[in-house]
């Protein structure tokens, strides 16, 4: 590969860090069962994908977030394709509490993870609808509306209700409650 798609594929996964974080998330989580017995069972799989899944697209990604939106803010209004303002800070410590729970869902109870998974889905689906409304409205094509980060705010929670469903399926052995409150 030549220096020139190397360095803008690098470009695209720094600027759609929404898909790149869940596309590590996956494979970090894919990594894990390497070593571990086989054959594979359900609960074991669910748990991997699902842990992964919380620590990289939650949580990693929300703290990125909030590096973003709160130390680059002026970078990060232009990609979105709006102006700067104090509101974009809020944000960032949105995706800071955010980002915490996502890490230490990682280990957590599935009742902590559900409760970890509504925030960002509700955000991530608000912000799509918004992109969407910004798009027809104000004719706002930046990359940062509705480049990758539109379907991304879609499919990442679609995914994180997937795993927690097979989680909730497929529990670890000895789980006695099954709850997810």
């Amino acid at each position: 590969m030549d220096e020139s798609k190397f360095s803008g594929l690098l470009i695209f996964f720094v600027a759609n860090y929404f898909f790149s974080f869940l596309i590590i998330g996956l494979a970090a989580g894919l990594l894990s069962l390497v070593n571990k017995p086989k054959p594979l069972r359900a609960d074991v799989v669910a748990e991997a994908l699902f842990s992964y899944y919380l620590l990289f697209t939650i949580g990693i990604n929300n703290l990125v977030n909030f590096v973003f939106h709160v130390f680059v803010g002026d970078l990060a209004a232009e990609f979105i394709g709006w102006e700067n303002s104090p509101f974009q800070a809020e944000v960032g410590f949105a995706s800071l509490g955010v980002g915490i729970a996502g890490v230490i869902a990682f280990k957590a109870s599935l009742p902590f993870r559900f409760a970890t998974l509504i925030p960002p889905s509700a955000f991530a689906w608000g912000a799509a609808a918004g992109h969407i409304y910004q798009m027809i409205v104000a004719h706002n094509f930046s990359p940062g509306n509705v480049g990758v980060v539109l379907p991304m705010g879609i499919v990442i929670p679609i995914v994180g209700f997937l795993f927690l469903w097979l989680s909730y399926k497929h529990p670890k052995p000895g789980v006695a409650n099954r709850s997810l409150t």
